[in-house]
């Protein structure tokens, strides 16, 4: 029986190293979520039952079209994410593979990620009412606003919330509604001074958007190039930078002029 050379042997070993070491990697949990489209509801109407603005001490008006904001639904922070599931979502179109911690808030047990998240949510609740208030010319010591949307964390619901409470109370200003009647979907943290932000998985909330029948989404002007990379068709994209520029765009779209475009 022929012997193995040093070099074959050392080659057979090196082989049955990495063999271990990919065994090792495939079957090891990684740091990452698996997300996909998740939940859409429109800000001018209910979800679940349960109205999701309510606003108080002004008049209001009844409104058309709608407004939904978008969210991605992620495994849960203690969920086991292997390499067979990156490489499963590698190749389906409608799931992604992000890094853990830009999904969700890092470090602490799941209890205290979800109440980090809760407290993101308040918080971009608290700017948007104060972004639209100051925009009305509204004060928030007579005026209240209640926002209620459930299952839902973080801050990207911002802009959304923004535009419903403004089309609820005024509308466009001149009688008619933001949306012109329409299905428009949207995504972006705001603060109080109107100036909005990004917010990550815009390409899952673009088929979100879409399913839910929108025809046109708002994106944060700096997610531009993930907005346009993997866009559904019958889906027209408008870029935005702030709560006053949202309202022009609009107000253009809604007039058949041009409209801001990535």
């Amino acid at each position: 029986m022929p012997t193995l050379s040093r070099r074959s042997l050392t080659l057979a070993v090196c082989a049955a190293v990495v063999a271990a070491l990919v065994a090792v990697a495939a079957f090891a949990p990684l740091p990452v979520s698996i997300v996909e489209p998740g939940l859409t509801a429109d800000v001018l109407g209910t979800n679940a039952g349960t109205q999701v603005i309510t606003v108080s001490g002004t008049p209001v008006r009844a409104t058309s079209g709608q407004l939904r904001l978008v969210t991605i639904a992620a495994t849960s922070p203690d969920t086991s994410v292997h390499f067979i599931d990156v490489a499963k979502a590698w190749f389906n179109t409608s799931e992604a593979a992000l890094p853990r911690d830009s999904v969700y808030p890092s470090g602490g047990s799941v209890k205290e990620i979800e109440k980090a998240n809760l407290k993101e949510m308040t918080d971009s609740q608290e700017a948007a009412t104060a972004a639209a208030l100051n925009h009305l010319g509204l004060s928030p010591s007579k005026v209240t606003v209640e926002l209620r949307l459930a299952d839902v964390g973080g801050p990207s619901a911002g802009l959304l919330f923004s535009l419903g409470i403004i089309d609820k109370v005024a509308g466009d200003g001149h009688g008619g509604d933001l949306t012109g009647g329409r299905v428009i979907a949207g995504t972006g943290t705001i603060d109080a001074a109107g100036k909005v932000g990004a917010v990550g998985g815009v390409p899952l909330k673009e088929l979100a958007a879409r399913r839910a029948g929108a025809t046109v989404f708002l994106v944060p002007r700096a997610e531009c190039s993930d907005a346009t990379a993997q866009l559904p068709g019958g889906l027209r994209l408008i870029p935005v930078d702030t709560l006053d520029g949202t309202l022009s765009a609009l107000a253009a779209l809604d007039a058949g002029r041009k409209t801001p475009a990535c």
